[in-house]
């Protein structure tokens, strides 16, 4: 499938509503998080938090998209919220194209750093996957997290002018 990137639009919010309504692995108040951060990005034009990217097919139909923004009080820190692929296409490396295009914003802003956070169930496992063999390193588990036996995964990536730097270990 041909995708190309671009910017979020007001004519999206349909059918981003019915893509993230057709992923199993969000449930209703997922669904209802990446909504209204999709909301507050088309009602305040002028927001800097919420970033958004978005793969269209040849009909300019979304068929994924990506939300994230610069980690309050920090500098260079970035957080990525949400990555959705319409489960049509997925395996189809729109994921992938995404993820890269999120990555090349925050080196071109001076980011240092992407955070992710995502769940240890089931149901995103092959999400920890798709970010390990991104580069992505997981450095923290916050245990139950979510609800009893669901747990906080974080990943993270170093970025350095000329690329991607990887760190390990920690000063503490």
């Amino acid at each position: 499938m041909k995708v190309e990137l671009r910017n979020l639009k007001a004519q999206d919010q349909m059918p981003l509503e019915r893509m993230l309504a057709s992923i199993l692995s969000f449930d209703p108040e997922d669904r209802a998080l990446a909504m209204e951060l999709i909301n507050i990005a088309l009602d305040q034009t002028d927001q800097k938090d919420y970033s958004f990217i978005l793969a269209i097919d040849e009909d300019d139909q979304p068929v994924g998209y990506t939300c994230y923004g610069p980690t309050p009080l920090t500098d260079g820190t970035f957080d990525l919220y949400w990555i959705a692929v319409d489960p049509r296409c997925a395996g189809q490396g729109i994921g992938a194209l995404l993820l890269k295009a999120v990555e090349e914003d925050i080196q071109s802003r001076g980011g240092r750093m992407l955070l992710i956070e995502t769940s240890s169930s089931l149901a995103y496992e092959q999400t920890c996957r798709f970010y390990l063999k991104k580069g992505y390193e997981l450095v923290e588990t916050i245990r139950d997290f979510y609800r009893q036996g669901e747990d906080r995964l974080t990943f993270i990536k170093y970025f350095s002018p000329d690329g991607y730097l990887k760190r390990k270990g920690s000063p503490l």
